[in-house]
């Protein structure tokens, strides 16, 4: 919130009750410059939404499971996706469920703070932390009367924000457990869609990884390869174009495309004296520790930045993010002396938190693997010198493999695979290759369907085409074999 200006809002509040805190405060000071009325809550109604998705099927039989706890409580329990939107409403009380209708806080309409100004979810949301908003706490006056504990729900893979649980009662009978009964139904919905989904571990939050910085050097960005195909090279001459003017440059693009390596070789090849300092956003719960270690680092000019992954922060954060990159960019000017170079990350452009997105100045996709198919193998050879500290060989029918998959993950499961190859051997065959990677197939497969893939593609990885030899080995008719092959679209190049 800017010094000396109190929201419209503020001063409505009785100050003899409790200090306002600051989080609230920059709520309020948000819902006022969104527009957001006072008096009556007007949100958006859509009336579309994803009610297939994972997290809509775990989070109903989380709430539903609550609700049968709650049954004569005078509490509705909702779910809504990340961008606020209602997506169901739980509660035994018929009187409140009138109430909530009256102020549009129902299936199908959208409770972000951007359009309903300071509640809990909404804010919740914007600050990817659990919280509670008590009765004259609201921005809108007409949501006075309740209090609403919400907490965000991340996906357990990639860390993303899902949507929220959401408990809201009456002000008058509001209960400190409310917050915490929020948080357990959050938590129960990620872990059961970790239950349902592929089987893969949740994303490890990267506490203790601060940052990440790369002294000056030869070396494009953190080591990587500089003769690459031309999609690659075009995105980082266009990155470094932006740097040579002084702008703020975003990549944007898919998970594990490069999108820091690409903004780093960008400022490596502008900018070959200065160091790199790669800040990852961190746990909701570092972000304040976070802030307070790498930046001051925007007052050295000879320091280059990248902001990991910014669509993880929360408003008040980015919010501070851009304050203190105006602010040294504004000493920068006045010294006459070089501004730091930024540069961020995000999928799209549209994830960028809205205070980061005013400073960006120019914006590059990075190229998905899948669109670089000549850039595969010299990566998995790059990838593999690194692991093992010399030159891993992949055989022509390795190579080929490589190059017909779609790469989903991008460099980071081209990353996964080798790892799993070139521990195996100083010369990558087609038997050395994850089974996966010689399997097109898109279903889930069962522990044991998967051990038979497995066996199918190794055999198979060693006798070539030679179906009958196979099947022979394998303890089954050439025919079985042909439909296990189709069954779980095994493809096995020849050598």
């Amino acid at each position: 919130m800017r010094e000396g200006h109190l929201p419209e809002r503020a001063r409505l509040h009785d100050a003899s009750l409790v200090p306002v805190p600051q989080r609230l405060l920059d709520s309020w000071q948000r819902s006022e410059e969104y527009g957001v009325p006072l008096d009556d809550v007007e949100p958006v109604f859509t009336g579309t939404y994803d009610d297939e998705s994972l997290f809509y099927r775990c989070g109903q039989e989380v709430l539903t499971s609550l609700h049968r706890t709650l049954a004569g409580e005078p509490v509705s329990l909702m779910l809504t996706d990340a961008d606020g939107l209602v997506l169901n409403r739980l509660s035994g009380d018929r009187s409140l469920l009138r109430a909530l209708d009256a102020v549009h806080l129902a299936p199908g309409f959208s409770y972000a703070e951007r359009e309903a100004g300071t509640n809990g979810l909404g804010l919740a949301l914007a600050d990817r932390a659990p919280t509670v908003v008590r009765a004259d706490e609201h921005y809108a006056l007409s949501l006075c009367t309740y209090t609403c504990a919400a907490a965000p729900v991340l996906d357990p893979v990639t860390g993303r924000v899902e949507g929220a649980v959401n408990l809201t009662t009456w002000s008058r009978s509001s209960s400190d457990l409310l917050l915490a009964l929020a948080q357990s139904a959050a938590g129960t919905t990620a872990a059961l869609m970790l239950a349902r989904s592929r089987g893969q571990s949740p994303r490890p939050q990267p506490r203790g990884e601060v940052f990440r910085i790369e002294k000056p050097g030869p070396a494009p960005g953190a080591g990587t390869l500089d003769d690459l195909s031309r999609p690659w090279t075009d995105a980082v001459a266009r990155a470094s174009a932006g740097v040579a003017e002084g702008r703020v440059v975003a990549a944007v693009g898919e998970a594990g495309s490069g999108r820091a390596t690409l903004l780093a070789q960008a400022l490596r090849s502008v900018r070959p004296r200065d160091r790199i300092l790669a800040a990852r956003a961190p746990a909701p719960q570092d972000i304040q520790a976070w802030l307070d270690l790498w930046t001051p680092e925007l007052a050295k000019p000879s320091t280059a930045v990248v902001l990991r992954g910014v669509e993880a922060l929360p408003l008040w954060a980015a919010e501070r993010l851009r304050d203190l990159v105006l602010a040294a960019h504004a000493r920068a000017g006045d010294d006459g002396a070089r501004r730091v170079a930024l540069a961020i990350t995000a999928e799209s452009f549209e994830d960028v938190p809205a205070p980061l997105a005013t400073l960006v100045e120019s914006v590059v996709e990075a190229p998905p693997l899948r669109d670089r198919p000549d850039d595969v193998l010299p990566l998995a050879r790059h990838l593999a010198r690194r692991l093992r500290g010399h030159e891993i060989a992949f055989t022509p029918a390795a190579g080929r493999a490589l190059g017909n998959q779609p790469w989903p993950g991008n460099v980071r499961a081209l990353a996964d695979a080798v790892r799993f190859a070139a521990t195996r051997a100083d010369v990558v065959d087609l038997r050395h290759l994850p089974p996966e990677i010689l399997s097109a197939t898109s279903r889930r497969l069962s522990r044991i369907e998967s051990f038979e893939r497995d066996e199918i593609v190794r055999v198979l990885s060693r006798h070539g085409p030679s179906m009958q030899v196979a099947a022979d080995e394998l303890g089954m008719s050439r025919a079985t074999l042909y439909r296990k092959v189709s069954q779980y679209g095994i493809q096995v190049p020849r050598g």
